[in-house]
């Protein structure tokens, strides 16, 4: 753990630093460590925030001194997780490419030097890592877009971009969650409700799980969608050794 750095802050909240660098390992280290605390229920923590390298902690100081919670994170840093063969989850997300689903496909493929249908094959063909959640509930940053589909965002961002939507923004990709202004080029839609504050459990994924962009036609999007608004409607997730 001498790569890894803790600090403070504020007042009921500790940082964890595992260095400067976006990479699947680092990923790896701060999800083991989530899923360690969760297993050992440390007492006090109030929240846990995965970032691309980092992960905050927030305390109730009534409960836990910051002393305390300090020396109880350098225990659990000590453990070592790297030969646990921790279990990968990836989530099949349905989307309808390009037309009015995703208005910017033609703009993206220009770009790449390529057609729609090379694009949405691209796009498709790999799993992407969620680094972390943020910007808006259930926003997921994806790690792993193929440099040939990189796409500056637009000069003007959309006031409104609906939520399912799909889209590329610089080397990022990621699918919207609510209704939202944003600058991303969209290539896509899907009608999963990727964030629903009345589910049980709000966000369909969380860090360290694996997202898997599966094309399907109009017809098969609106008879997905009929399930998601009946409630009837659940993800693929496979599930096996990282």
């Amino acid at each position: 753990m001498q790569d890894i750095r803790i600090l403070t802050a504020g007042d009921s909240a500790i940082l964890l630093e595992f260095g400067n660098e976006i990479s699947p390992d680092i990923n790896r280290r701060i999800t083991n460590l989530v899923q360690l605390m969760k297993e050992q229920h440390v007492e006090g923590v109030v929240d846990v925030i995965p970032a691309f390298c980092s992960l905050l902690v927030s305390y109730d100081p009534r409960i836990i001194t910051y002393e305390e919670i300090k020396t109880r994170m350098e225990q659990l840093l000590r453990v070592d997780t790297a030969s646990e063969e921790n279990e990968k989850r990836v989530i099949e997300i349905p989307v309808c490419y390009g037309g009015e689903y995703g208005p910017d496909m033609d703009t993206v493929a220009k770009h790449a030097n390529m057609t729609p249908k090379e694009v949405i094959a691209l796009h498709s063909s790999k799993d992407y890592l969620i680094y972390m959640l943020g910007f808006l509930p259930g926003f997921s940053y994806l790690g792993g877009l193929d440099e040939r589909l990189h796409t500056p965002r637009l000069a003007n961002p959309r006031i409104k971009i609906s939520a399912g939507s799909v889209g590329i923004g610089g080397s990022q990709t990621g699918i919207y969650p609510l209704d939202s202004p944003g600058g991303w080029q969209l290539i896509g839609m899907t009608p999963v409700k990727t964030y629903d504050p009345d589910r049980e459990v709000p966000i369909l994924f969380e860090a360290g799980d694996y997202i898997r962009f599966v094309p399907v036609d109009e017809a098969e999007y609106d008879r997905i969608k009929e399930l998601v608004e009946r409630n009837e409607y659940e993800c693929t997730v496979h599930k096996g050794g990282a």
